[in-house]
């Protein structure tokens, strides 16, 4: 596999430059290979020089039903036939917001939107209109979105606008505390009676797949009912992923407001804010939500679809066996190069660095991993055939079985072999 030829990528990459800053239209694949893809199909990818990938990426985690699912796809065509946006209202919206609430199971209400950063902006503004007040608490390493009052870095325990062009005053309003620390929130919230409310990655996802101690989401929430503040799950990775209900199922914790986006429609941009009827109705009085896009024809068909299918064919059993497997293998193939891989998280979404086997509870744990070590690693393991993510997360599919589990442990095999050689 290290013989590949990517002639085409390069030279598309090459062009793209001209075209677009960084030749990239996110900034989070700046740090990935300049690899040109021609399709996906389930959980592989093929470049354009013809070359195959197993993907563990998922195109940063929405394809959990792996690329271009029929059953997903073959509904969303049929209905975009009969148009894709009309400023109005559509028969599917009711469809997909009455599926959605049935699934999840624990809101009452529900707002569609495009991105999972447009979602929480509203979550936030809803719990500042709900509450009267103005700040809100969010953790260390958590993500929610790269607009200017949540995009944020912290290096060393300092906490600061992570962009140029961000005002530091733009985080004023936030209260940065450790995750997995029941007590720093306890006594910032007893200190502090301006916080509207407190948003978290109930799984932080974004940075080394942190779960949540044993107790802790369930004394965060005794805290904010203590307090009146109003309780955002961040579920835009984990839902529908842990679990049908997502992490609110999965540990047995139930938020005031939840954002969902990523595994909910089969691969199309869609996320949506969930939550109490007391709350979600201060849309209808008063509190602005909008967007042209919002629940579409394409993504109320995908979302109803998507539902549909892992309702009707739930993949749990065989994502956390296919996850789980991985894991292993990828601690047994460490221990065989002598290699000190350490992989932490769930069998869904688990990640992947370089350094001390020990748990790592917080953002500040993360300060003892090489993750730069394994950046490089990943190019290799991309030479292999196998598409990661630079950052360490892996996200596992249901199109993930016993052949992509075979073709894993090979390319991995491989990968190790060369980065000792």
């Amino acid at each position: 596999m290290t013989s590949q030829k990517r002639d085409r990528s390069d030279a598309l990459s090459r062009e793209a430059r001209t075209l677009t800053p960084g030749g990239v239209h996110s900034n989070v694949r700046l740090a990935g290979p300049p690899v040109f893809f021609d399709r996906g199909e389930g959980a592989w990818l093929y470049d354009v020089d013809g070359n195959d990938y197993l993907d563990y990426l998922l195109g940063q985690g929405p394809n959990f039903l792996g690329h271009a699912p029929a059953k997903v796809n073959d509904v969303v065509a049929r209905e975009m036939r009969r148009g894709s946006v009309f400023g109005a209202q559509h028969a599917l919206e009711n469809r997909a917001g009455e599926l959605f609430l049935d699934t999840v199971r624990w809101p009452e209400r529900v707002r569609f939107g495009m991105t999972g950063t447009e979602s929480d902006q509203a979550a936030l503004r809803l719990a500042r209109a709900a509450t009267g007040r103005g700040k809100f608490v969010r953790f260390e390493g958590t993500y929610h979105g790269w607009l200017d009052n949540v995009l944020a870095s912290t290096e060393d325990g300092v906490t600061s606008p992570a962009s140029a062009g961000q005002l530091p005053h733009h985080l004023d309003d936030t209260y940065f505390l450790p995750y997995n620390d029941a007590a720093s929130l306890e006594a910032t919230l007893a200190a502090h009676d301006d916080i509207a409310a407190v948003i978290l990655e109930p799984v932080m996802c974004n940075s080394g797949v942190i779960p949540p101690r044993p107790d802790y989401l369930a004394r965060v929430r005794e805290l904010c009912d203590q307090h009146a503040v109003v309780l955002i799950f961040d579920e835009v990775i984990t839902g529908f992923r842990l679990a049908l209900g997502g992490a609110a199922e999965r540990f047995g914790v139930t938020p005031d407001l939840a954002v969902y986006g990523k595994a909910m429609a089969g691969g199309w941009p869609v996320s949506a804010l969930a939550g109490k009827a007391a709350l979600m109705d201060l849309f209808a009085d008063g509190v602005v939500h909008a967007g042209t896009f919002n629940s579409s024809v394409p993504a109320c068909a995908a979302v109803i679809a998507t539902l549909t299918t892992l309702r009707e064919e739930p993949p749990y059993e065989q994502v956390e066996k296919h996850g789980s497997a991985l894991m292993d293998q990828i601690r047994e193939l460490a221990h065989t190069y002598a290699l000190d891989l350490r992989v932490q998280g769930l069998p869904a979404a688990f990640h992947v660095s370089f350094g001390p086997q020990e748990p790592v509870h917080d953002h500040s744990g993360l300060a003892g991993l090489d993750l730069e070590r394994y950046q490089r690693l990943a190019r290799t393991l991309v030479d292999h055939g196998m598409w990661v993510a630079p950052r360490g997360i892996w996200y596992v599919s249901t199109a993930h079985g016993e052949h992509e589990l075979d073709v894993a442990t090979s390319r991995l095999d491989a990968a190790l072999a060369a980065e000792t050689t």
